[in-house]
C-alpha cells in the first residue's frame, strides 16, 4: 500500500487578504492530495478581498474556509509544523516575520501587490486577474516538483510583469462557459503524474463540485 506523505506550506504576505489567500487556496484544490496548504499576514485584514474570491470562485470548492490570519497563529507549540514557508513578496522581510516552529525552509515569490495605492476600480481588477494566473503558473510548477528540489535560489525570484494576453483570453472564454482553465491544468496535472481517469484525489474532487472534472 503506497503512502502519501502531506507536506504542509504556509503562504505569507503582509495583510492575507489577496495574494497568499489565492496561493493557499490554488495549492489546496490542485493538490490537495499531497499539500496541506495555510496562508497567514503581518497586520491580517478583516476578510478576503472581494476580487480575490471573484477569481477563485469559478474553481475553487470550498471558500468558506478562508478567512485572514495572523502569522501568529502559526508560532505556538499547538500549531501545525510546516515544511515550507513562502513569502509572496519582499515586505514580509520588513514586518519581521517570526520564527515558526520546526525550522522550515523559506523562500520567497515576488508578486506585484493587486492592492497598491492609486489605483482605478478597473485597473484593481486587472491587476487581481493578472497576478492570479502568476500564481496558477507559479503553483502549477512547485506542485508537480519534488519538495527538496525547490531551489535555495527561489528566494530571489520575482515574477515579472509578463503579458498575460493568452491565458487572460482563454480565462475570460472559460468564464463565459461558467468553467475555469483550472479545469485543464487539473487535468494536465493529473495526466503527468499518473492519475487514472477514475481517481477521486481532493483536487478532482473540488473541481467536480462546480462541474468541471
Amino acid at each position: 500500500m503506497r503512502v502519501i506523505i502531506k507536506h504542509r506550506v504556509l503562504f505569507l504576505c503582509r495583510d492575507n487578504a489577496s495574494r497568499s489567500i489565492m496561493a493557499e487556496a490554488l495549492l489546496r484544490e490542485l493538490a490537495g492530495d499531497r499539500f496541506d496548504a495555510f496562508s497567514a499576514g503581518a497586520t491580517p485584514a478583516a476578510r478576503v478581498h472581494a476580487l480575490a474570491i471573484a477569481q477563485l470562485r469559478p474553481g475553487v470548492s470550498d471558500l468558506a474556509i478562508l478567512s485572514p490570519k495572523s502569522w501568529h497563529e502559526f508560532t505556538g507549540d499547538w500549531a501545525p509544523r510546516m515544511d515550507l514557508v513562502i513569502a509572496m513578496d519582499d515586505c514580509v522581510d520588513g514586518f519581521h516575520a517570526p520564527a515558526f516552529p520546526g525550522t522550515p525552509r523559506s523562500i520567497r515569490w515576488n508578486f506585484a501587490d493587486p492592492l497598491a495605492q492609486d489605483m482605478t476600480e478597473a485597473g484593481r481588477s486587472r491587476a487581481f486577474e493578472k497576478v492570479f494566473w502568476q500564481i496558477v503558473r507559479r503553483v502549477s510548477v512547485f506542485m508537480t516538483s519534488p519538495l527538496d528540489a525547490v531551489p535555495t535560489s527561489d528566494l530571489a525570484t520575482t515574477v515579472a510583469p509578463v503579458p498575460c494576453a493568452t491565458v487572460t483570453a482563454r480565462h475570460k472564454e472559460a468564464r463565459s462557459a461558467n468553467a475555469h482553465d483550472l479545469c485543464a491544468l487539473s487535468a494536465d496535472i493529473r495526466s503527468e503524474s499518473g492519475e487514472t481517469p477514475g481517481s477521486r484525489s481532493p483536487a478532482r474532487i473540488g473541481l467536480a463540485r462546480v462541474g468541471m472534472a
